[in-house]
């Protein structure tokens, strides 16, 4: 089990799923110390906590961890090595987080009532009708300018507490609201910019991985204005701004963005490049509401 566990992660030909990395089967690992005693027998709980959950030995988790890291130095691409790593190495991040989730009345309606955010969970075409400065219409903007959708978050599977399994798919899935609210693009030195701020403001180890090596991959031009630009702006508004776990973002789409800034402390970051211009991304969810609204318009009343 333990050897086609290594050989999945290792092996670039397999398949990128993660679910696909280490099966939740029966697990038992024997320990065996040659010439001194009897086999010693370690039994892994194998009861899947949540659905997805597979549960790891702590050989098994050290071997994902290793081998994620690697497929992730060598293959930036793969969102599901990350996902991985983001798991086996939160440790304590996650309950310090939930902790803080637990002090505000907002980030305690998270944890009670667990909203997801992807496209069945979240109306893009409302969201596209919303006036012009609101946090709600600057995500859908921001979704356009990017080329990108809510749906490509990898579910949590190696975290053995359901609440805290929570926490990471909570983070995982407001990162893009963490983009627009910091107005960065998706390219990799302004995701680079965003890891040293989410380690700053939320402490996650996988951030800090990340930002440590994933500038090697950087022009020598783009790392310099990394670190002499992007990353001062990081860590000092990171650290300083209200923690984004706690914001129930779903409940403030209506919401001028701005004043959303102002209420966390976030300011401005260093100018960014984007492939597509704002104009054209507003012109093109504009189009999508004026759409939806004459779909509704000529939709016949329902008996």
């Amino acid at each position: 089990m333990l050897a086609q566990s290594a050989k999945r992660i290792f092996n670039p030909g397999l398949s990128y799923r993660t679910s696909s990395l280490l099966r939740p089967a029966a697990v038992s690992c024997a320990i065996r110390a040659p010439n001194i005693g009897p086999t010693t027998t370690r039994s892994v709980n194998t009861t899947p906590a949540y659905e997805g959950h597979i549960p790891l030995s702590w050989f098994e988790t050290a071997v994902l961890t290793v081998g994620s890291a690697v497929r992730v130095l060598t293959d930036p691409r793969r969102g599901d090595m990350l996902a991985a790593l983001g798991e086996t190495t939160a440790g304590p991040a996650l309950p310090r987080l939930r902790d803080r989730m637990l002090e505000s009345a907002e980030g305690r309606r998270i944890l009670k009532q667990r909203p997801r955010v992807n496209s069945s969970t979240i109306d893009m075409a409302k969201l596209a009708q919303y006036p012009e400065g609101t946090f709600g219409k600057a995500y859908v903007t921001w979704l356009e300018r990017c080329g990108v959708t809510p749906d490509t978050r990898e579910p949590v599977h190696y975290i053995s507490d359901p609440e805290l399994a929570y926490v990471m798919q909570r983070y995982r899935e407001c990162h893009d609201f963490y983009h627009v609210i910091c107005n960065m693009p998706v390219s990799v030195e302004y995701e680079l910019a965003l890891k040293f701020f989410e380690f700053a403001n939320l402490g996650l180890p996988m951030t800090a991985i990340s930002a440590a090596f994933g500038h090697l991959r950087l022009t020598p031009q783009k790392r310099q204005r990394l670190f002499s630009e992007y990353v001062p702006w990081a860590l000092k508004c990171g650290g300083s701004a209200k923690s984004l776990i706690t914001v129930y973002w779903e409940e403030r789409w209506d919401q001028n963005i701005e004043d959303i800034r102002k209420e966390l402390g976030i300011w401005d970051a260093p100018p960014a490049k984007w492939r597509k211009p704002l104009t054209e991304a507003k012109l093109a969810v504009e189009k999508r509401a004026d759409s939806q609204f004459s779909e509704t318009a000529t939709s016949p009343p329902t008996l």
